[in-house]
């Protein structure tokens, strides 16, 4: 049975719902024009490449982006992939935060890492429904998949896969992050193969 080795994470682009600016986790907002354009702009950087699975979310901000950079090829959904719910922090900007909600605010800043959205998803739920999805994935028998998934997954996923910590403003809206497996069976951040790139059909950009 082949292993997934070659996985290719995309945060979605622009929202209606401006995400770059706002949080939404499951708001179910789509891409605005411009988040079209950021997801045609990987699709062009990623070339020829093919994959063997294109999946997303079922968030429209995640299945469309993964329509477009898939070059329109069937995508796989992933329940387990969709964005945390922010509860009360659900689609208000940070200033807003902030400014409603100054003492919630203060210990999200202190910890980021272990705070509890009030009225959102619990964090250890979160995370465990991530974990469930990545076994799905690798119990898939591929050699190389596309997600194209939010900000909140992408970093847990990087975590749980290859034990590394992303600076807090990564990735950012049509951010691609690139995981390869290496021989022991873990990953490591970044793109690389032990097969020569002439022989290599994922190794062409």
């Amino acid at each position: 049975m082949r292993r997934l080795r070659r996985l290719v994470l995309v945060r979605h682009g622009e929202t209606d719902g401006h995400s770059s600016v706002r949080f939404h986790g499951r708001s179910d907002v789509p891409l605005s024009e411009r988040g079209r354009e950021q997801m045609r702009e990987v699709r062009r950087a990623l070339g020829p490449l093919t994959f063997e699975l294109v999946g997303a979310s079922p968030l429209r901000r995640s299945r469309e982006g993964a329509w477009i950079v898939g070059g329109g090829v069937p995508v796989r959904l992933f329940a387990e992939f969709a964005e945390i719910d922010f509860g009360i922090f659900e689609g208000l900007t940070l200033e807003e935060i902030r400014a409603r909600y100054p003492v919630a605010f203060e210990d999200w800043q202190a910890d980021p890492d272990h705070f509890e959205f009030p009225g959102g998803e619990p964090r250890e739920a979160f995370r465990a429904r991530v974990a469930e999805g990545v076994a799905r994935l690798l119990a898939d028998p591929i050699y190389s998949a596309l997600l194209v998934i939010h900000k909140g997954v992408i970093r847990e996923m990087v975590r749980q896969l290859a034990g590394a910590e992303l600076d807090r403003d990564r990735p950012a809206l049509g951010q691609v992050l690139w995981l390869t497996r290496e021989d022991d069976g873990k990953f490591a951040i970044g793109r690389h193969s032990s097969i020569p790139p002439a022989l290599d059909p994922f190794c062409r950009l």
